[in-house]
C-alpha cells in the first residue's frame, strides 16, 4: 500500500545483538543529551523579581468597564451571556431609579453580573459581543484559590476603579491593549 507522506520506515526486525541488549549505546546517548542541556542557559523566570512577558494576544481575567465619568458602561443586554459557549455568565437586568443617572451610563444596568471562572474557556467572544466595549480580557491571570466559590467573580470582583476616585488604579486595570478614550 502507497503511503501519503512518505515518511514511513521500515521496521528492523533483527534480534538484538549482545552490545544491544546491554542497553549501554542508549544510556550514553540519553547522558549526552542530557550534558548537552546542563550547560544551556536557563529558562527558568524568578517570578517575584522577574515578570513573564505575555503575547499580545493574551487573554486573562473579565473586566467591567467605566465611562470617563465613572458610570458604568453595562447595559445588560445579555449578549456578553448568550455569546459564552461555556455559559460562565450569569446576569440580572434592573432599571436605574432617580438619582442614579451618576452611576448607571443608560436606563438599564446589571444588578447581578457573575462569571464562573471554572467554566469559562477565556475565548472573548463575550468581548467581541458587547456593543458597549464594557466587558474585556485583562492582562491578569486569575489567581489560584481552593474552594469553589472562590472561582465563581460577582459584579464588585469584576468592575474596574473609578476614574476620578483612583486614576491611578484606573489607568493600570486598563491596561496597554485597551482604547484610552
Amino acid at each position: 500500500m502507497q503511503t501519503l507522506t512518505n515518511r514511513a520506515k521500515p521496521v528492523d526486525r533483527r534480534p538484538m545483538t549482545v552490545l544491544e541488549k546491554l542497553y549501554l549505546p542508549a544510556i550514553a546517548k540519553g547522558m549526552g543529551i542530557t550534558l548537552k542541556h546542563f550547560f544551556k542557559k536557563k529558562v527558568t523566570i524568578q517570578y517575584p523579581e522577574e515578570k513573564r512577558p505575555f503575547s499580545p494576544v493574551f487573554r486573562g481575567l473579565h473586566i467591567l468597564n467605566r465611562d470617563e465619568e465613572g458610570r458604568e458602561r453595562c447595559t445588560a443586554c445579555g449578549l456578553c451571556a448568550v455569546a459564552c459557549p461555556a455559559e460562565a455568565i450569569t446576569m440580572e437586568a434592573a432599571e436605574r431609579m432617580e438619582g442614579e443617572e451618576n452611576l448607571y451610563r443608560e436606563e438599564k444596568y446589571a444588578a447581578k453580573y457573575e462569571i464562573n471562572m471554572l467554566r469559562c474557556i477565556f475565548c472573548g467572544l463575550c468581548e467581541e459581543a458587547c456593543p458597549k466595549d464594557a466587558i474585556y480580557l485583562s492582562e491578569t491571570f486569575a489567581p489560584a484559590n481552593f474552594k469553589r466559590e472562590g472561582f465563581i467573580y460577582g459584579k464588585n470582583d469584576l468592575l474596574i476603579p473609578d476614574p476620578k476616585k483612583e486614576p491611578e488604579q484606573y489607568q493600570k486595570a486598563l491596561g496597554s491593549r485597551v482604547k484610552k478614550s
